[in-house]
């Protein structure tokens, strides 16, 4: 293998990670606070890559529909839950904050349709349209069963990924779509070694992102509430946090990323209805190595997957997914290896 060769598959590397980083960081995000394993968080980054091509086809996004739908249903469920509770006041406020606030991106995407506009407009149009998918979604399937045992959850969300991956076929239809690049610029880092904006724009959106969000839990009120709710649920409530808000804040925020990396991914990869699966399980393993809680460790996980997934797809394009799942064993025994072993004490029953 030559000096050059290695050089491609390390930037290839880099792009892969810089994808998985976000991605990981969104599951990481969720689960930390809610307890939820996202899988759907893969099925959001689809749509966002898939609204975008709709734009770039003077299309009008079927993602509009989605969105409204799942407004509709948002707001009946939390206003029948307002009725049930006897506190019907609050009726109107979940109609403006369920229904016309997430109709809201829906208006901006149906202004914003055409192929005669700006591409800076349809980038920002497909990021906001899909932003509320996440948070309505959680309401009406997670949020009633927040406090449900950890399988239970995963068990819900796996079954709301085959929910949108039929909605997408139905909605997208089954063809590929890949939008146009963000930007045709390249960069000479040596002689004979060039590495296109492209790539350069997703790692530096990935660690800017990552270094936002560093800053936003360490040193904002808002951050230091999600962790002390990740730390302790029953502690945050007590000392008057909320975890409900705080789970509606994650949702948004892991669907905003989602967002980014569908638009991101979009111009190096064709995307399909369910190509976000495949995206969300490797940052799954990304996660995985960040034990579902460290932000660092999965930052260095998902630079593992991304390189890994690289040098893979030369050596065999057809075994590169096996090779890259299969890191998940060394790591799992690695972890219990390390993991205190507690022992159960046994009765001992005479005869």
């Amino acid at each position: 293998m030559s000096w050059d060769l290695v050089f491609i598959l390390l930037v290839d590397g880099l792009a892969n990670g810089a994808v998985y980083l976000l991605a990981g960081i969104g599951l990481v995000l969720i689960f930390s606070v809610t307890r939820v394993v996202f899988v759907p968080f893969g099925d959001v980054v689809a749509f966002a890559a898939l609204t975008l091509a709709a734009f770039e086809a003077g299309r009008l996004p079927p993602t509009i529909g989605l969105v409204a739908l799942l407004a509709v249903l948002a707001t009946g469920a939390e206003a029948w839950r307002l009725w049930r509770a006897g506190q019907p006041e609050g009726i109107l406020r979940a109609i403006l904050g369920w229904g016309l606030l997430p109709l809201t991106p829906c208006a901006l995407a149906y202004l914003a349709a055409g192929s005669d506009r700006p591409a800076a407009v349809q980038i920002a149009a497909a990021i906001l349209l899909v932003l509320p998918i996440t948070p309505l979604i959680a309401r009406l399937t997670l949020q009633p069963i927040a406090d449900a045992s950890v399988l239970v959850l995963l068990m819900v969300s796996l079954v709301l990924h085959f929910l949108l991956s039929g909605l997408g076929l139905l909605f997208f239809g089954a063809e590929g779509t890949r939008t146009r690049p963000l930007t045709g610029l390249a960069w000479n880092i040596a002689e004979g070694y060039s590495v296109s904006g492209q790539i350069i724009m997703m790692v530096v959106a990935a660690l800017l992102l990552s270094l936002l969000f560093y800053l936003a839990f360490e040193y904002t009120l808002t951050g230091k509430a999600l962790r002390a709710t990740a730390v302790n649920r029953r502690g945050a409530r007590l000392v008057g946090i909320r975890p409900a808000h705080t789970a509606l804040l994650v949702y948004s925020c892991a669907s905003l990323l989602a967002g980014m990396i569908g638009v991101l991914v979009a111009p190096v990869t064709t995307m399909y209805y369910d190509s976000g699966f495949v995206i969300g399980l490797k940052s799954f393993i990304a996660a995985i190595i960040g034990a579902m809680v460290s932000y660092p460790l999965t930052a260095a996980g998902a630079l593992v997957v991304g390189v890994s997934e690289s040098f893979a797809s030369y050596w065999s394009g057809a075994l590169k997914d096996a090779i890259v799942f299969g890191l998940l064993i060394p790591v799992l025994m690695l972890r219990s290896a390390m993991a205190q072993q507690v022992e159960e004490e046994v009765d001992e029953i005479d005869p």
